[in-house]
This record gives C-alpha cells, sequence and structure tokens, in this order.
C-alpha cells in the first residue's frame, strides 16, 4: 500500500471509498465529516437517523451519495467515546475502516485523519496509528494456500488535511507508522510459518538478508563455533534435533552513540518439550516458540530503516527442542556461557536455557540495558490471558519506560514481583541451580535467568499469550500477532 498526504478538501478527494468519522452519540456531524454531510445534502445525518448508527468504536455505515463529492461511496466509521480516545482508537477505527473498503474491493481510499481535529491528537502520532491500522488491519497468511484466495485490493491511501501547517508532521507519522506496521506482520509472518519452513538455519539467512538490505552488521554463529565460546546450554537443548542451532547476532550502530540496548529474543522454531513430551493437544501451535525472535528480528529490520539514536543489539538464539537418541536427559548438568552450572530437571523449560547464553552473551558484548522476549511460561498465560504480557525486570525506570512505549502501541503489559523469596527453589543437589522449580513458574523463570548475568539494566517480557490470537482482533486475524514490535521500537525512538 501507497500511503499519501494531500492538502485539499475531502469533497475534492477523488477516491473509490471517502472515509469519515463520528464519536459515539454524536446525532449532527462537525468538523470535516460536517463538511462532506453538508456537501451531500445532509445524507450522512439521514444515514446516521436511519440505520440508527451509534458511532461505537470500529462501526461503520455506508452510503452512496448523489452529488456533493467525488467518491462513489462514504464510509462513515465511529470513533467511539470522545472523553476515552486516543491514538490507539485511531489505531482501531482505522482497521476497521481498512476491512470495510477492502470488502468493497476499492483500490484508492481518501480519508479524514482521525483525532487531528476534536480527538486532540498530535498529527503525527494520528497519522502513526491510522497508517498502523490500516496496514495491520488488512494483514492475511495465506502463503500457503492455494485457492480461495483474494489478494487485497487496497493500493493507496491518501490522508487528506487542508491545513499546510499538519503536512511535514502527518508524512513523519506515515513515515513511521508504515515502517512499524511492517515490521510487526513481518513477526506475524514468521510466527505463523510452519516449522518444516522456518528452521533456525531459515532464520539465521533471514537476518542475514536484513543486514545486507539495512546496512547492519551480522554475526551467525554455528554449532562448532558455540561449542568453543561455552554456549552449551543452546547445544543441550539441540541435541535431539536434526536442525542445527543458529546463535544470531544483528548489530546497528547510532553515530556518535555510546549507549547500546540488547534485545534477546527465545528463538525454539520447535518445541516438541523434548523428553519432557507435551501432549499432542496443542503441540502444532508450538512452531509459535520463536515468537521473542521473530519480534527482535523484525525490530531490527526497523532499526535499520527508522536509526535510532543509541546503538542497538539483536540477538536471537534458535534451536527445535525436539526428542531423539541424543537429546538432552531430564538430570543432565551443563554449564552455560556464564560459567554457572544447570541441572535440567525439565527439558520443556527450555527457552530460558538457550535464553541465559544469550543475555549473558549480550553481558560481555558491553550492552548497558538488556531486555528479553520470549514466550517462556504456559503460567503467564494463566496469569494474564492472552491479552497482555508479563513485565519482570531489575530496573524500575526500565520497566517504566516499555510499559509506557507500549501503551504508546497498544501492547499491554502487567508488572509481575521479581520475588527473591523463590530464589531458593531454584537451588539444586548436584548443580549451581535447577531450571524448573515447579510452582510460580513466571516468577521463577525470571529469577533463572537473572541468575546468569551480573547487571541490573535487564527486563524480562513473556508474550507467551499475546503473541498468538485465537480469534480475529480489532487490529488483525487469528494466528501470530507480532506483539512487541511496537514496543521495542517506540523503547529505541524514545530514547
Amino acid at each position: 500500500m501507497q500511503f499519501n498526504v494531500l492538502q485539499k478538501s475531502l469533497t475534492e478527494a477523488e477516491c473509490d471509498v471517502l472515509v469519515v468519522n463520528l464519536f459515539e452519540g454524536v446525532k449532527q456531524p462537525g468538523g470535516g465529516t460536517g463538511a462532506v454531510d453538508k456537501a451531500v445534502g445532509g445524507a450522512i445525518t439521514q444515514l446516521i437517523e436511519r440505520e440508527n448508527f451509534e458511532g461505537k468504536l470500529g462501526q461503520t455505515v455506508d452510503l452512496t451519495p448523489a452529488s456533493g463529492v467525488k467518491a462513489p461511496k462514504i464510509l462513515v466509521v465511529g470513533l467511539g467515546k470522545q472523553e476515552e480516545f486516543n491514538a490507539n482508537k485511531v489505531r482501531e477505527a482505522s482497521s476497521a475502516a481498512a476491512r470495510k473498503a477492502k470488502e468493497f474491493s476499492a483500490k484508492k481510499v481518501a480519508t479524514i485523519l482521525h483525532g487531528a481535529g476534536t480527538g486532540g491528537i498530535e498529527p503525527s502520532a494520528a497519522a502513526r496509528a491510522l497508517v498502523e491500522g490500516t496496514i495491520l488491519g488488512t494483514y492475511e497468511y495465506t502463503k500457503h494456500k492455494t485457492k480461495d484466495v483474494k489478494p487485497n485490493p487496497l493500493e493507496q491511501i491518501d490522508i487528506i488535511e487542508l491545513d499546510a501547517a499538519k503536512i511535514d508532521a502527518i508524512k513523519q507519522g506515515i513515515s513511521r507508522g508504515q515502517i512499524t506496521a511492517e515490521a510487526t506482520n513481518f513477526a506475524r509472518d514468521l510466527t505463523n510459518e510452519p516449522a518444516n519452513i522456518l528452521t533456525p538455519t531459515l532464520m539465521a539467512e533471514q537476518a542475514a538478508s536484513i543486514a545486507k538490505e539495512g546496512g547492519l552488521e551480522c554475526r551467525i554463529i554455528g554449532q562448532e563455533e558455540m561449542k568453543q565460546l561455552g554456549m552449551n546450554l543452546i547445544l543441550a537443548v539441540a541435541k535431539g534435533s536434526m536442525q542445527e542451532p543458529k546463535f544470531i547476532i544483528l548489530k546497528y550502530t547510532a553515530p556518535g552513540a555510546s549507549k547500546t540496548v540488547a534485545f534477546v529474543g527465545k528463538g525454539i522454531t520447535f518445541d516438541s518439550g523434548g523428553l519432557n513430551l507435551k501432549q499432542g493437544e496443542g503441540m502444532a501451535d508450538m512452531k509459535d516458540d520463536m515468537s521473542g525472535a521473530g519480534v527482535v528480528l523484525a525490530t531490527m529490520s526497523a532499526v535499520a530503516k527508522l536509526k535510532p539514536k543509541v546503538n542497538v543489539l539483536g540477538i536471537m538464539p534458535a534451536t527445535e527442542n525436539m526428542i531423539g537418541g541424543n537429546a538432552t536427559h531430564p538430570g543432565d548438568v551443563i554449564r552455560g556461557f556464564s560459567g554457572k552450572t544447570v541441572e535440567i530437571n525439565n527439558t520443556d523449560a527450555e527457552g530460558r536455557l538457550i535464553l541465559v547464553d544469550g543475555v549473558a552473551f549480550a553481558e560481555k558484548e558491553g550492552a548497558d540495558e538488556i531486555i528479553d522476549i520470549a514466550t517462556l511460561t504456559g503460567a503467564c498465560v494463566v496469569a494474564l490471558g492472552r491479552q497482555m504480557a508479563g513485565i519482570l525486570g531489575t530496573d524500575q525506570s526500565m520497566i517504566d519506560r516499555i510499559i509506557s512505549a507500549g501503551e504508546e502501541s497498544g501492547e499491554k503489559f502487567w508488572q509481575l514481583p521479581l520475588h527473591e523469596g523463590y530464589q531458593d527453589t531454584l537451588k539444586s543437589d548436584v548443580a549451581d541451580m535447577k531450571n524448573s522449580p515447579g510452582h510460580a513458574g513466571t516468577i521463577t523463570a525470571a529469577l533463572f535467568i537473572k541468575e546468569h548475568i551480573e547487571m541490573n539494566n535487564w527486563v524480562h517480557l513473556d508474550i507467551a499469550g499475546p503473541c498468538l490470537s485465537d480469534k480475529e482482533t480489532p487490529i488483525g486475524p487469528k494466528g501470530g500477532t507480532g506483539f512487541g514490535v511496537g514496543t521495542l521500537v517506540n523503547y529505541l525512538m524514545n530514547q
């Protein structure tokens, strides 16, 4: 899709569908919608009364005007209650409008800038949210379908604005919104991709391609080099698989920057549970266990274009967790990259094993802040459900800034306590620690990761719940969500 901002009247916009809006409870349109209503002889007001249109968020109603505008169809989208309005509502309203325009097979859409008038939202933020909602809301994963696939007809979206003073800000919002949304959809693609296709090797190839296109540094550490470096925990997880593990590193260097932020993403491209085998029910969804690494990879693709003012290190340990004659046994003791030993008492608690090799590597590379992101625990899904992620860490300032960055992108986090009272549950009789105490799963998993680094500028994000949606959402279909990309991008750009 191509996005533009045009300085003209809505009534003069040439398009297949003209999108206007209405707050909930408003019966007499004002602003840009009122101008269009006047041009079409009050047809919008009449439609509102005839259809009992309430203006609830995402609600749509359409009409075919006799004259007065250069569009064959007008689409009115509800913005919800004005007192609750924010950029996230713009995102949802824009998604609803784009989906409806798609149903109409529209190629060219002209739209009012939701929220930049009476909504009180800064034009750049409004444009960003509009673009994100449009791209995310019309996403479909149809790569492997051979029939009943309809291509997205939307080719051009024109944002119409009369005020010349807002044009530059709107252009900036369009650019950032498009980069972020396309990165999010890339992360969705990765999560949705079957495990027989998205192997650790393919993930490494994707990273190398992104680095080449975006001018990033790329290093792929294979199995033999992992052995030399002492990355034994990722190797322990990989032992049961025929697929070679990959330790993927992407690096962006900002001119003049002294601070480095490291993202470490869990990349289990398929998780059988290992010898602590999972139940068959739901195992097909275990292709999503690389979502953390997918988010980091997608974020790095956006970083290459947005060029934040800090250095960024993207680290993605990637492997399968499978059964086999060579698979790690429950009870095996392994020394990790940090130098600490782990009794692997549960092979299905494998994500934290590869993450600790990742965070320890990030610390050795001199990162000033480390954020790991992973589909780590079923306990987090039980606690928080599918609509929000867990967040824990040693730096409250970082936690607060990540939560704020998530609110900005419509991604919700709930802080859980890093309760030191559970530290003793990690104790092992035969090693420095065991990987799975068996209770307080989300908290003890985070405590386990913390044990492998010395620094205090660390935050853990458990996205096991919102990485995948089992139903359509206001901004996307069933399947991979790309949750986390918007948050990480905002976190960097807000530095």
